[in-house]
């Protein structure tokens, strides 16, 4: 089991938070040009699939995690450092990169990384 889904902090209102999270990408998890820069994939990230590509539909994506409260139990800041969605039957994970920004990048999970307390 790779993480566990947290206790939310007295007195974060999740739709609030949700709200100020966006998903900026990063070129570690790409083998193609993208919105979020040049590619960069390192041989242990894993891939993004090229048709993930509406950096619009995946802060959506993230910010729906947020406010469903799958979240992890580490915070940075305001911002839980790990928060899920399922997506056309594929996991993904997004990974905290700015505290200050409540910006994130995201990756498809493989099968027994999922966290315990997934809903």
């Amino acid at each position: 089991m790779r993480r566990n889904i947290g206790t939310i902090p007295d007195g974060v209102d999740l739709a609030l938070l949700a709200d100020r999270a966006t998903y900026v990408g990063s070129g570690e998890h790409k083998s193609f040009p993208s919105f979020a820069g040049d590619a960069r994939l390192r041989a242990d990230a894993s891939k993004c699939d090229p048709k993930l590509a509406d950096v619009n539909q995946l802060t959506a994506w993230l910010r729906d995690a947020i406010r469903a409260g799958q979240v992890g139990e580490l915070w940075e800041g305001d911002f839980p450092r790990n928060a899920w969605c399922r997506q056309d039957g594929v996991l993904y994970e997004a990974r905290l990169v700015n505290q200050e920004q409540g910006q994130y990048k995201g990756y498809p999970l493989q099968s027994g990384e999922e966290p315990g307390g997934l809903k």
